[in-house]
């Protein structure tokens, strides 16, 4: 009985990292230069992408756009508002 607890612990701690390491993408629109943060984008048959961006909680659809994938630190700093002084 030990050992199934044991096991189940280990799955559920092993599910909550898997959850916790989700990816970061910057999304720049060419024509504007316009950046967007966001944790996941689908892809449309139309070749065009959707995605939330994380600043402002937009649902945003892009024709034409460039795909970065980021590291935490990365997105936090473009998703964080500068501090007012």
């Amino acid at each position: 009985m030990k050992k199934l607890v044991l096991k189940a612990f280990v799955l559920i701690l092993m599910t909550m990292v898997l959850v916790s390491c989700g990816s970061y993408y910057k999304v720049t629109e060419p024509s504007s230069d316009k950046t967007y943060y966001t944790k996941d984008i689908d892809s449309k048959k139309e070749g065009a992408i959707l995605f939330t961006d994380e600043a402002t909680g937009s649902e945003i659809t892009l024709q034409n756009s460039q795909v970065t994938k980021i590291d935490k630190d990365e997105f936090k700093a473009g998703t964080t508002p500068p501090k007012e002084e």
